[in-house]
């Protein structure tokens, strides 16, 4: 049950979201263009992230690139 300390784990990366325009789902209540978000887990599809709640939730790929 990994997901029960996510948001105490080490972070595995930093992203950049650079979009919040969803397709389906509305995330720009949770997601903000330009600012930059760790990683606590990464699966195929998604990427686990603190968001702007300040909780770990779960977003497609698609909003992000990585900060080097």
């Amino acid at each position: 049950m990994i997901h029960t300390n996510w948001a105490e784990r080490e972070t595995i990366k930093t992203l950049k979201c650079v979009h919040t325009d969803a397709k389906k789902y509305i995330v720009n209540n949770k997601l903000t263009s330009g600012k930059v978000y760790e990683v606590k887990n990464e699966t195929e599809e998604f990427y686990f992230i603190v968001d702007n709640s300040g909780k770990v939730g779960g977003y497609y790929k698609e909003y992000f690139e990585e900060v080097n």
